[in-house]
Formats: C-alpha cells, structure tokens, sequence
C-alpha cells in the first residue's frame, strides 16, 4: 500500500502524456506506447537464449556499459587511494589543492578534443575507447577523490590514536581505521561519481563514437526518428535509475555497521 501511494503519480504522468500526445499528433512528440514499442523493437525483442536482447543491444548497450562502468571503476581507485593518503597529509593536501581546484572547474566534454590528439599521437587501435575512458574517469574523480580527503580528515581522534598504542603501521592504519571511518563519505562520492559516469558515457559516444547508446541516440536523431530518439532517452533513465538503486542496495549492506552506530551511539 505504501507503495502504491508513492508511485501513482507515474501512471497518472503516462495516461495524461499518452492522451495529450495522441491529440496533438507530432511524431516529435510520440506516446509511451509508441516508445515502449520502440524499445521493444530496437533491443529486447531477440531470442531467448540471449536473454531477448536484438543485435543492436548487444552491439551498442553492453559496449556503453563496459565504458561506463570501466572508467567509473578506474576513477573510484584513483579517488580514494590519493584521497586516502591526501587526507592523512595536509601538507600534500595544501601543495595540491591548487591542481585539484583547478581540475575539477574544467569541463571534462570540452577535454574530447585535447585526449584525441594525444591519442593520436599514440597510434593506438584503441585511441577512441582510450579517449572515451579518459574522459570519464577525468570527468567522475573529483567527487571521489574530495569525498575520500573529506573522509580522512573527519576521523575522530580516538581511533588514531587507539590504533598508535596498539603501534599498527601507516598501512595498517589506513587499512583498518582509516578507510572504514572513511568509506560512509567515499561511498557518497561514488554514487555522485557513477551518475556523472552514466552522463559523459553518453557525451563521449555522440561526440567521438562509432557504437554505443549515445551513438544510436544520435544517428536517431539524424534520421528524424522521433519514437527512437525517445526510445534512447528512456533506456538512459531507466538504466540510471537500476544502477542507482542497485548501488544504494550495495551501499546500505556495507555500511550497515555504520547505520547500527548512528542509532545506537
């Protein structure tokens, strides 16, 4: 029953968005059914034995997830192993603050251009997915990487200084107090880090690619296919959407431990 009366409001949104488009009969403005149709057609209309899935989902859905989620994987290392150590050191932190400021107000889509003329000059097979993984991970490692250093910061002084008479090494220390304390704020940062993902997978893929969702989405758009078009857009909601809830599902079964702390201090 309670979920019922927190989901309402999205049937009623599609019965009236179904109506107001059938009356007005712009084929840039088509009706869920009409999408629903559409994403049916474009991807999970294949056989079985691939789970329904069409060529073209495996050919461009499955790569963009690969993407995604790689360059999201490699910027959550980077983030919290120099937030990390960032975080424990203020006086690294005071020398690099300035690069870390100055990074984070770059626009990651306006860097496409600058990483394929050095993935040019590589002479790579793989410059285009070098380009594309390198935008990402530019583009999700500032909320990792603040939120890590935010995290080492705040740790109350009581567990470093629990952990000195029990004389562990810096290892130690950033292994078993530093990074649990830490992890409720990295985990923020990385849910913050895999929606900037979802979005600059897209980016990269309408400006430099040959596959992908945001590829499809484009040459959906070139060819006037209005249905298509919204097709694509609500694949890329509703994939946000299942990613995002399978992380806060993640999130709430690590930090368990930290939700029975705040409760019961």
């Amino acid at each position: 029953m309670k979920l019922l009366t927190k989901i309402w409001v999205i049937p009623a949104l599609l019965v009236v968005w179904e109506f107001a488009a059938r009356a007005v009969g712009n084929t840039d403005f088509p009706p869920p059914t009409t999408i629903v149709a559409a994403m049916y057609e474009l991807w999970f209309s294949g056989p079985a034995s691939r789970i329904f899935l069409t060529d073209d989902a495996i050919d461009n859905i499955l790569p963009s997830l690969g993407r995604m989620f790689g360059g999201w994987i490699l910027a959550a290392l980077i983030g919290i192993i120099a937030g990390m150590l960032l975080g424990r050191s203020r006086t690294a932190t005071d020398y690099v603050d300035p690069l870390i400021e100055f990074g984070r107000s770059l626009p990651p889509p306006l860097l496409i251009p600058v990483f394929l003329v050095l993935q040019a000059g590589l002479h790579s097979p793989y410059g285009v997915l070098i380009t594309q993984l390198a935008t990402i991970v530019f583009g999700v490692v500032w909320p990792v990487l603040l939120n890590s250093i935010d995290g080492a910061r705040a740790i109350d002084r009581t567990y470093t200084e629990t952990a000195t008479v029990f004389n562990l090494t810096r290892f130690q220390r950033l292994r078993v107090v530093v990074l649990p304390a830490a992890s409720p704020k990295i985990f923020a940062g990385l849910r913050l880090s895999l929606s900037l993902a979802l979005i600059l997978m897209v980016l990269t893929e309408l400006i430099g690619g040959s596959d992908g969702i945001g590829y499809q989405l484009l040459q959906a758009q070139r060819s006037f296919d209005g249905a298509a078009v919204w097709a694509t857009i609500t694949l890329l909601g509703i994939l946000g959407y299942v990613v995002n809830s399978l992380f806060v599902l993640a999130e709430r079964r690590v930090l368990v431990w930290h939700r029975q702390a705040t409760r019961n201090p």
